[in-house]
């Protein structure tokens, strides 16, 4: 008890007399060797970097064309056939998808219940999509559901897996490879995510994109390589075409289920859940 008293006094002596306490935990440094932290897409100091001028320039309004031999266009927004060899569970999806269709049935259609359509869907919706391509980013803005996509360019990686917030359309990093820019994503929502008619994803869903102008700049042509070991063998690939559309602008766009009660993917009794 005495030594207590003891330190006590001590410390009032010392604040009596203007020394200062002693001193808290220091706050942490970062260390000198840490990286600096990534700027902004939009932040000027990045956006003003020197860096090579892009070969070509995206922004404008785009729309996905189906293929001139496709026998059936409506359904163009699909990615197969062909189709990689399925695993169990994503075969079975796809075959009661398939049936179901053919019975004039909705299957497990999210996207009528406002789930976001996601990548690589929403791509290939029959709305256009407003691209605007900056130095370090390409935003775009689907007129289906104002979906929002950004495809940054300004050289940063991948986010740490354990820290990336996953969504229905990834994180999208592009790069220039001569007059192609590639665009790898990942980090997917896998949940209410389907690709064509029942397709599930899974948390290891890999998609790369080579992204090229052709046409005098009036088409633009993707190149989808889909992987997911735990869904399909090997690789899923794809190709689509999109084409200027100069006579349109988005507009803001809402999805109201209860609006949309009477479509075959809602509430409707067509709709297999």
């Amino acid at each position: 008890m005495a030594t207590s008293k003891f330190v006590l006094l001590a410390a009032a002596a010392c604040l009596i007399a203007g020394a200062a306490p002693a001193p808290a935990l220091a706050q942490a440094k970062p260390a000198a060797d840490a990286p600096p932290a990534q700027l902004g897409a939009l932040a000027p100091e990045n956006l003003n970097k020197k860096r090579p001028k892009a070969p070509w320039n995206l922004t404008g309004t785009w729309i996905h064309e189906a293929a001139k031999t496709d026998a059936h266009p409506a359904n163009s927004f699909r990615f197969g056939p062909p189709y990689p060899k399925l695993m169990p569970e994503a075969q079975k999806e796809f075959d009661a998808g398939t049936q179901a269709t053919k019975e004039g049935r909705a299957y497990k259609d999210y996207i009528g219940q406002c789930y976001p359509a996601g990548m690589p869907v929403i791509m290939t919706r029959v709305w256009p999509i407003a691209m605007v391509q900056l130095p370090t980013v390409i935003y775009m803005v689907s007129g289906f559901e104002n979906a929002f996509r950004a495809i940054y360019i300004d050289g940063r990686p991948h986010m740490d897996p354990d820290l990336v917030v996953r969504s229905f359309n990834g994180e999208s990093i592009g790069k220039w490879e001569g007059d192609t820019l590639v665009v790898d994503t990942n980090a997917f929502t896998t949940e209410h995510h389907t690709i064509d008619v029942g397709i599930p994803i899974s948390d290891q869903f890999h998609m790369v994109e080579r992204m090229k102008l052709i046409n005098g700049g009036k088409t633009l042509e993707i190149a989808y390589t889909m992987t997911d070991p735990k869904m399909w063998e090997g690789e899923w690939k794809s190709t689509k075409y999109f084409k200027r559309v100069d006579d349109t602008d988005i507009v803001e766009v809402e999805c109201t289920p209860d609006l949309d009660e009477h479509l075959p993917a809602t509430s409707s009794k067509l709709n297999i859940r």
